[in-house]
C-alpha cells in the first residue's frame, strides 16, 4: 500500500478513539499536517484487553484503520499513583462511570497517604488499514495529585493532576501549555519524526 501523500493534498487520518476531548488535542496537535482528522465510527467498540498502554494502543488503532479503510493513530494514556501500586492504570477510564466519579474515588482511596506522587503515561500507535503497526512511542509526564479538583479546562483527571514543573493542574492550564508538556504532547513529539515520514510532509 502506497502511504504517501502530495504536499498540496489533505487525506484522512482517523483517531481511533470516541473522546472528544482526545480527538480535540490531536486535532490541534496535528493541525499543520495536510490531514483531515476524525474520531471513529459511531458503533467501533474495541476490548481494551492489553496488559500495558502500548498494547491497548495497538490494538485501538489496528481496528480502528481496518473498520476505516484510513491510516488510523490510536492511544491509550492512563494516571498510575505510586501509593496505590500503579492504580489505576490501564483501569483509568474504567475506574467509575464519570469523570468526576472517577476524581472521587482516586482521592478517597488517597485519603491515608501522604506520597501522592503520580505520573501520566501516553501510548501512541499508527496502524495502516492492513492491520500493519507502522510506529509505537511512548510520553510520560511526572506530578502529584491536588487534594482537590483545581481549574475549569481539560478533561478527565487534568483537574487534580499537578504537573511536577509548574505545580499547575492539568486544567489550570491553557491548552497550548499543556501540549507543551503532556504525556499526549512528549509522545507525539516523538511519534513526529516517523509520521512526517510516513505521510512524506
Amino acid at each position: 500500500m502506497n502511504l504517501n501523500i502530495e504536499r498540496s493534498a489533505f487525506r484522512t487520518l482517523v483517531i481511533g478513539s470516541s473522546n472528544k476531548g482526545k480527538v480535540n488535542e490531536f486535532k490541534t496537535l496535528l493541525s499543520n499536517y495536510p490531514l483531515l482528522i476524525c474520531a471513529q465510527p459511531d458503533g467501533l467498540d474495541v476490548e481494551e484487553t492489553g496488559k500495558d498502554f502500548i498494547e491497548n494502543a495497538r490494538l485501538k488503532a489496528i481496528a480502528a484503520a481496518r473498520y476505516t479503510g484510513e491510516i488510523a493513530l490510536a492511544d491509550d494514556s492512563g494516571l498510575c499513583v505510586q501509593a496505590l501500586g500503579g492504580a489505576p492504570g490501564v483501569y483509568s477510564s474504567r475506574y467509575a462511570s464519570t469523570d468526576r466519579e472517577r476524581i472521587a474515588r482516586l482521592l478517597r482511596e488517597l485519603k491515608n497517604f501522604s506520597n501522592r506522587s503520580a505520573f501520566f503515561l501516553a501510548a501512541l500507535c499508527v496502524s495502516s488499514p492492513n492491520g500493519e503497526v507502522l510506529l509505537e512511542v511512548e510520553g510520560r509526564c511526572d506530578g502529584f495529585i491536588a487534594s482537590e479538583p483545581k481549574g475549569n479546562g481539560g478533561f478527565g483527571y487534568d483537574p487534580i493532576f499537578k504537573d511536577k514543573a509548574t505545580g499547575l493542574t492539568f486544567s489550570e492550564m491553557g491548552i497550548n501549555q499543556k501540549q507543551k508538556i503532556s504525556h499526549r504532547a512528549l509522545a507525539f513529539k516523538a511519534l513526529e519524526p516517523g509520521l512526517k515520514k510516513i505521510l512524506n510532509c
